[in-house]
Formats: structure tokens, sequence, C-alpha cells
């Protein structure tokens, strides 16, 4: 009986022990939470507790016990200023909206003032401002401003730094306080510290700077920018070396890096350190103290020895022959071996902590480079071994993409500074992440008309032509971490229209249909894929009355163009099919030839698919591209006289569906059409006045357009044999146009073995303009996007002797 009674004492003890220590604890503060209850706060209640709720909060905001909403709004604007400094600007607090609304996103640039220095860098960023199409000389106009004021360069020891700048923008009436106002700078502060401090007050202007640094950098409103040096191209720039050289992912090299070695001062902790993953075999790391002119003075026993291995490797090479490159900081935060690492497709290591990375808010660096700390530098080499092959490669690829699509020029870099900042303006209509960080780049994805990437010919065809049905859908989100792409798994169910729109573009006299533009419309109507038909009468006088058109079996609109070349590619809003074809009115077509082409395109539709080519090529002899109508097996120009297309489709765009664009009355808001779009929207006014200057120049512009934005070539289909150059007969308009072509000239010829500026003198006029075209475009762009291709799409049993019935094209073969 006793042992029973000892048993049930120790039994009773031990659970009163149990729940004093495991939920004792609690019970105390519900006990003290309820007797304060009276007196609690309404903002209770406030868990400053970890083993009540986990907290993502800093423990600095949880020990303040003030109730902010309980405060005035000059105690709230102390308190937020405290704690934000004079970097808590914001877009919806430091910038005018309402200077945007009436003439939209225009920039104007302050004007030159005389005697005042400007540095080649900054006057190549003016000029890539003034060259784009966001520029206005009307600053009433404007809703940004750029200053004349060379801000590059804020070392206050260097040659390039300007003084008393704030007394120069106070007396500015425009200044306002630094309000909508945009300034540039790479270099900011000096030795010792190489602080952020640019010397002057810059107010509430957005800051584009090099080397942020992400304590003071104001997320959604500054725009980090990347350091590049000032023989950094204009516009154009050098391709990847990627795509020059063969691929193996893996190279001789798997972790280099060659540079200066600080041994005083800010930088040098990382760079001293990195001789330790040195060895010699597969991770290159060299070093030298052999600048500046005072080294010898504080070198160090490792020096001599650096500086002999450092002349042992060429630094070209390394970058060649890496997989990955270190790219440490320097006495900033940045440095120029970003960008050479960027070209070199050699996957940066960034060893820069705080640094925030360049156009951050758009790219995701995570795809490019591989960001460590400078704390775990021994780390680096045994992280970057543990990435698969596959990654690796996935990794390169999109170092080339973004080296193109962003910061191989100036150009580039400062038009990717002015979009981040445009769609800031309009949320609801900004790029998302995956149009900035997949080809083709946010630089050619116009928003205004769709941010909906199946609307897009190049992204639902990434993963190749043939598309799994949307019951597979799971299995590619399952492959996503073998195989990466920057695309989600639901665009393959995407497709090409099943029809398209014949635009037709007839310069005859008014009263009289030739006999050339009654077959086309009977060939075209025929097809079976026809949608409509549109004839764009670019002429003064008015078309022939409706009584006087043939009958088709498809709808037939009339629109009055205007006497412009660049005209036939304007976003008409009657064209409300994916695919355009494209006609001159003395173009000679089958319906098996039209039939053919579509199909064709439906496979392609990024690129455009045609009839007759021609091509360009480099001469040495009179260093400038040439242009040649010679019958051979290269081609890169399909001309647009009988062509497909892709137009933009708005489907579910702005203004709903099937792209309705009454609401909005602003003929800049009817531009729904993705390669017209392009033509009227990105290109500056003065490539559009170009091709009205000259005879035949719009399709060499719209070829080399498509070429830039897909860097691919055209695609030539089947001709029929008998299919000659169209000798057209139609009379000028009038007293003639600006850039209307001769009569007799206005087709263009199909490939004949002989150039086409032997065709006499209005021919050999014809073909030098086309020439000079050429190469004004080329010198526009900085480069020269057309790719050349020997391809050529046949129908299966084409000219196979068989009989014609069993042919589905019979009227490609001359019966």
């Amino acid at each position: 009986m006793q042992t029973r009674k000892k048993y049930l004492f120790l039994t009773f003890l031990a659970s009163w022990l149990l729940l004093f220590f495991f939920g004792g604890d609690q019970l105390r503060r519900f006990a003290f939470f309820s007797g304060r209850k009276a007196e609690a706060r309404r903002n209770w209640p406030r868990w400053t507790d970890r083993t009540l709720l986990r907290s993502f909060a800093d423990p600095e905001e949880l020990q303040r016990d003030e109730d902010l909403s309980l405060l005035s709004p000059r105690e709230r604007r102390a308190a937020w200023l405290s704690v934000y400094g004079s970097g808590g600007c914001r877009m919806e607090t430091c910038f005018d909206f309402s200077r945007c609304e009436r003439h939209g996103f225009k920039v104007f640039t302050y004007p030159q003032e005389r005697g005042q220095p400007v540095s080649e860098t900054y006057g190549k960023i003016l000029s890539s401002i003034e060259r784009s199409r966001y520029h206005t000389g009307n600053p009433e106009e404007a809703c940004l401003f750029i200053l004349s004021i060379d801000t590059l360069d804020r070392d206050h020891l260097s040659a390039q730094y300007v003084r008393d700048v704030d007394e120069k923008i106070r007396g500015f009436p425009l200044w306002n306080g630094g309000r909508n106002h945009l300034i540039f700078n790479l270099y900011s502060g000096t030795w010792p510290g190489y602080t952020g401090e640019l010397g002057f007050d810059i107010g509430q202007a957005i800051l584009a700077k090099a080397s942020f640094d992400t304590h003071s950098f104001r997320p959604g409103f500054d725009v980090s920018i990347p350091l590049f040096p000032k023989d950094h191209p204009q516009r154009g720039g050098d391709r990847g070396w990627l795509y020059q050289d063969p691929v193996p992912p893996k190279k001789k090299y798997l972790l280099v890096f060659k540079g200066k070695r600080y041994l005083t001062g800010i930088g040098s902790g990382t760079r001293n350190a990195l001789h330790h993953i040195h060895n010699g075999k597969d991770i290159i790391s060299l070093t030298t103290c052999k600048h500046g002119k005072d080294w010898e003075k504080h070198k160090d026993t490792r020096c001599d020895k650096d500086n002999v291995d450092y002349e042992r490797f060429d630094y070209q090479e390394l970058l060649h022959n890496s997989t990955f490159c270190i790219v440490p900081r320097g006495r900033r935060l940045g440095s120029f071996r970003f960008l050479e690492a960027l070209q070199a497709a050699c996957i940066p290591v960034l060893l820069s902590d705080g640094w925030e990375l360049p156009f951050s808010e758009a790219i995701d660096w995570g795809k490019a480079a591989v960001v460590g700390s400078e704390r775990l530098l021994l780390q680096i080499p045994s992280a970057v071994r543990c990435i698969h092959p596959e990654r690796v490669l996935a990794f390169q690829q999109q170092t080339q993409f973004l080296w193109d699509a962003y910061f191989s020029s100036v150009d580039k870099i400062v038009h990717t500074t002015l979009e981040i900042i445009k769609d800031r303006l309009s949320p609801h209509r900004s790029r998302s992440r995956l149009l900035w960080n997949a080809l083709p780049g946010g630089l050619l994805v116009l928003p205004e008309f769709s941010t909906h990437l199946g609307d897009f010919p190049f992204y639902y065809l990434q993963h190749g032509r043939i598309l799994p049905a949307p019951a597979e859908h799971g299995k590619l989100r399952a492959c996503h971490n073998t195989s990466p792409s920057p695309f989600p798994p639901f665009f393959s169910g995407y497709s090409p229209s099943k029809k398209f729109t014949a635009l037709i573009r007839v310069v005859s006299q008014a009263g009289s249909l030739s006999q050339p533009i009654l077959r086309l419309i009977q060939a075209v109507s025929g097809s079976q894929y026809c949608a409509q038909i549109v004839v764009l009468w670019s002429c003064e006088k008015p078309p022939p009355p409706s009584g006087k058109w043939p009958q088709s079996t498809v709808p037939l609109t009339i629109i009055a163009g205007r006497r412009k070349l660049s005209h036939r590619f304007f976003p008409f809003e009657a064209i409300q099919t994916d695919a355009v074809l494209s006609l001159d009115e003395d173009t000679s077509l089958s319906t098996s030839e039209v039939d053919f082409a579509f199909s064709v395109w439906r496979s392609f539709p990024e690129r455009i698919v045609g009839f007759p080519t021609r091509s360009h090529f480099w001469d040495p002899e009179q260093g400038r591209w040439g242009y040649t109508s010679q019958w051979t097996n290269e081609l890169s120009i399909v001309l647009t006289a009988a062509a497909f297309y892709h137009r933009y489709p708005t489907g579910e765009g702005p203004w709903g569906p099937g792209g309705s664009a009454t609401p909005c009355p602003s003929p800049r808001f009817l531009l729904s059409r993705y390669y017209h779009s392009l033509f009227t929207q990105y290109l500056p006014a003065g490539l559009r006045e170009l091709v009205d200057g000259l005879a035949a120049c719009e399709d060499i512009l719209m070829n080399v357009l498509v070429a830039a934005v897909t860097k691919l070539p055209p695609v030539k289909v089947t001709q029929r044999k008998q299919h000659k150059e169209g000798l057209a007969q139609q009379a000028e308009c009038g007293d003639g146009a600006a850039g209307t072509p001769p009569a007799g000239q206005r087709s263009p010829p199909a490939p004949r073995s002989a150039p086409a500026k032997a065709k006499g003198t209005a021919g050999s006029r014809r073909f030098s303009q086309r020439q000079d075209c050429l190469n004004q475009l080329a010198d526009w762009f900085g480069y020269m996007p057309l790719v050349s291709s020997q391809l050529r799409l046949d129908p299966v049993l084409y000219k196979d002797q068989v009989s014609v019935l069993r042919k589905k094209y019979p009227g490609l073969e001359k019966a």
C-alpha cells in the first residue's frame, strides 16, 4: 500500500514539473496579457515573443513602441526621414507623372553651353538620347530631362571633374529641385574612401549610376548601370564570343582572374586573398602590384613573383579559354571586367558585397552570373565545380543574350535605362521579367500593344517546331530543372492563326484597273487560307468605284494611303490576322504558290517568307556593303512585293478581345501589328524619311528590322519557273510623289543572272539608291543585321516524275 502511494505521489509530482517547464511560461504570459487587456493599445497584439509567432521583422522594429498611426503627418514624415534620410525618393513622391500624360514619354536634353567641356563618353550618352524615338526639342513636351553638364566623373582628382555643379543647376529654370531629371554617373568619390558622393545635391533627380551600393540605391527610383570604358562603341558593338566559337561548355580553365592587386586602401582585401585559390592547373589567379606611381613603396614579399607570373598569361586568351571569370570589386564596387566577361561568355563570379547589379530591376542575374561573397572566397572553386554542364551552357547562352540585348553599345545601355523608367510610368502595361530575360529582349518588345507572350511570334516556337499538346505540359514542368528554359510550359499551346490578310499596294491611275491587278486578286482570293484582301490605294486620285472592282469570295477593303513608300507598313486596323501577305499590284502569283508559302510561314512565323530574293555582300575594294540581284545560292533579303510576315495580334491586350482601339482615338493606339508597329514606332522618324526619299528602300528596311529582332535569315519558297519580273504598267500619281519609283520600275525583279544595275539608266539609279540605303541602314544600326542563308523550301513531290494529279501544289510546276 505504501509503495502504491509512493508511485502515485511521484507520478503527480512529475506531471506538475512537466506542466511547469513546458506550459507554465505560456500560462504566465496569457495571464499577463489578460490582466493588461483593458490597457492594451489598439495596435495590439504586438508579437514580441518568438515562441508565439515567427518574426520576419528586424529586432529594432520589434522593440519600437510608438504607434505611427497615432502620429501627426509632420511627426510621421520626421520619423520616415529619420529612417531613410534624404534617400527616400520614390516615383510616387519625387516624380511628376502629369508631365508625361499629354505627349507621352518624351526626353529633353539641355542645350550645350558655350565653353562647357563634355567628355567623349558623355557625348555618346547625349547622342544616344537625341537619336532615340523619345527625344524632343521642346521642353514643354518633355517628361524627362537630361543635363548638358557632364556628371559622369565625380572624382575631384580627375581631369574630367566639373566644378560648381550645384551653382549651375540651381540657375536652370527647368531644374525644379531635380524633379523629372535623370543624372548619369560612372565614377563617384575619391581616394581613399571612394564613397558614393557626387559633390552636388541631386535633389529629387533619378540617378543612373555605376557601382551602386545597395544601401544608397533607391529601389524603383534609381537605375544601376554598368561601368563601361570610354572606347565602348556608340551603337552596334561586337558580338559575343560564343557566337563565333565552338561550344564546349567546359573549357581549358575552370576559373580565372588576371588584374591589379591593391596593396592598401579599399578593395585590397579581396584581391590580396585571390592567390589562395590559385592551383596553376584549372584555376588561374594572377595579380600584379605594378601599377600606380608609388607601388614600390608599398610592395610586399609576393609582388616580385606575382609580377613575373602575371606576364606569362594573356588576358584575352584566358577569357577565351575559361568557363568562369572572377569579377572582384576594385576601388569601387563595379569594374570593366564585368562586361568583358559577359562578352566572352565567361560566366561572371561576382565578389563585390553590396553591389546593386546593373539593371537588376529588369534582369534576372541568377541565370547569367554566380553571385559570391567576399568573406567566402575559398568556397568559390568547390561551388562552381558543382554546377551541372547543362546549367553551365545555359549560363553561357544567357551571357550572350544579355550582352547583345543590353550592354554591347552605349545606345543599348542608355535605351535600357530609359525603357526601365518608362515602364514605371504605366505599371499595368510594363514588361514582365520574362520579356526582359528572353529573346529578343525588352528593347524590342513594345508593351503599349501587348504584354502577353502568346501574342509574339518568337516565344511559342522557342522549344522547337513540334509543339506538345496541352496534356503534356506537366512533363515539361517536371523536366524544367534538367533542361533550363526561360519559357513557361503553357507557351507550347499557342500557334499562328490559320488565315492571312493580303495587303496590295496600288499606285495606278484612278478610273481603270489593270489586268495584273485583276488576276492577282482572283488568285489570292482563291486561297483557302485567305481571310480578306486590303487594297492600299496610294495615289492622289480617288480609287475606281466599287462596281469596277472584281467580285471575290473574301471581303475586299479599299484604304486611301499616303504617298509614301513606308506607309505600306503602317499597322492598319483593318488587318485582323496574324499573317500579312504583302503584294505589289503587278506581282504574278498562283493560288498554289500562295497556299504553299502560307503553310511555310506557319512554321516560321517570326521570319519573312516570300518569293523574290536578293543578297548583300561586303565589297573590300569599295569598303562598303554591296547589294546584288544575281541568282546565287545566298540570300538575305526577301522582297516585300510578295512576302508573308507577322503582324502583332492584340488578342486580350490593352483594349480587350479583338484589339478594338475605339476608346482611344489617338492614332498611336491603333498600331497593333507587331512588325508594322516596330516599323512605325520603334524606328526613329529619320529612318522612315530615308525610306521615303529613296526609291524601293522600304523592303530593305523591313528585312533589316526583322533580322535585327530575330537574328535569323528570311525563308525563300518555291517560285514557278516562268515567274518573271513584273513590268509595272502603272503611271505616276499626279505629278509624282517623293519616293515613288519611276514608271516600269516599281515591282522588285525576280533573281536573274545579271545585276539590276545593268537595266538602263532608271534601273542603275534605282540599284544605286538601294545600295546607298543598305549602307545607311548599316551605319545607323552600327552593324549589318542581315543574315545570309542558302535555304529554299519546296513542297513534297515538287518536280518528281509522278503524275501531276498526285501533287498537292500542281500549279507550282508547269504542266
